[in-house]
């Protein structure tokens, strides 16, 4: 049986939230929580994903990252070289942006590295967090497949994605 494993961004996300939606909606979706939503760590972050992946088969996993969840599942495989059956990667922040929020860190540089298993980046035309431009980048090097939204914001539930069922769409192709 697949495992589904949420990665949040910075504050974790809320109830209204298409991550949250999808674990209420199923119970083969998982939240891994982190310590500190506030002021992400990218060591205390991966370590905490592979605390959690460690006693399953990663075959039958595929994690689901929003924003810099994106980055620290980059980093996690960087690290551990640890391949999964797949990862939807949403609105993944830029963390090598020169504005970046000097609160979340040890994500730089992003890692560019292609991934040996079957993954999809979601952009968005207008987020805040990354630019189009670097979000085809990033999916280019990590040999993700590419699916660009027309001004979607950050992809989150203040830009219109409550249960976002495109999105779970894209999560089935993983599966």
């Amino acid at each position: 049986m697949i495992k589904i494993y949420n990665i949040p961004g910075l504050k974790n996300a809320g109830p209204s939230h298409w991550q949250s939606r999808w674990e209420n909606q199923s119970k083969d979706i998982t939240r891994i929580i982190q310590d500190n939503w506030e002021q992400p760590d990218c060591q205390r972050w991966i370590t905490r994903i592979d605390q959690v992946l460690g006693s399953e088969n990663l075959n039958d996993v595929v994690l689901v990252a929003h924003s810099v969840g994106c980055a620290a599942v980059l980093n996690w495989f960087n690290n551990f070289r640890k391949p999964v059956k797949g990862a939807l990667l949403v609105a993944p922040s830029d963390v090598d942006r020169p504005d970046y929020p000097p609160y979340i860190t040890g994500f730089a540089p992003m890692p560019l590295i292609k991934l040996p298993f079957k993954s999809i980046v979601v952009a968005s035309t207008n987020d805040h967090v990354v630019s189009p431009e670097r979000a085809r980048l990033f999916a280019e090097r990590w040999g993700s497949q590419f699916i660009q939204l027309h001004n979607a914001g950050h992809i989150e539930d203040q830009a219109g994605f409550g249960d976002w069922p495109e999105g779970m769409d894209l999560l089935n192709q993983l599966r």
